[in-house]
């Protein structure tokens, strides 16, 4: 009697992003479910120059911590595991990040959502 859980990503590489879990008894329906969870659960990330962060940004999610720093071009996505995953969905090119704390991933996802959720946009008066 097995099961099988998914966490699953997904993004338009503009700034979007969602992430979502499924279970199911196999791993493909598991990973349906998980993706139609994540599409639904679409967020936007203002992205700087389409490539970074406006600014630098902390998220907590449980016992996962994460930093997020704005990096300038040509630095990479230099992220670990699932907050890595979570970057590259979004689009981002130059980005700085530190998991403390947790190392599970869905507290990882979670704790990154919640730093970017929290980046102020920037208006720029003519």
């Amino acid at each position: 009697n097995f099961g099988f859980a998914a966490l699953v990503v997904v993004g338009d590489q503009k700034g979007r992003a969602g992430f979502g879990k499924g279970k199911a008894r196999e791993v493909p329906e598991a990973i349906r479910k998980a993706t139609e969870e994540a599409k639904r659960n679409m967020v936007r990330v203002p992205l700087r120059e389409g490539r970074t962060l406006h600014h630098d940004g902390r998220g907590r999610w449980g016992a996962g911590k994460v930093v997020l720093r704005a990096a300038p071009p040509g630095t990479g996505v230099i992220a670990g595991g699932p907050m890595r995953a979570v970057m590259e969905v979004l689009g981002i090119q130059d980005v700085v990040g530190k998991s403390i704390g947790s190392s599970n991933p869905y507290n990882m996802v979670r704790a990154t959502f919640n730093a970017l959720t929290n980046q102020a946009r920037t208006r720029r008066k003519k």
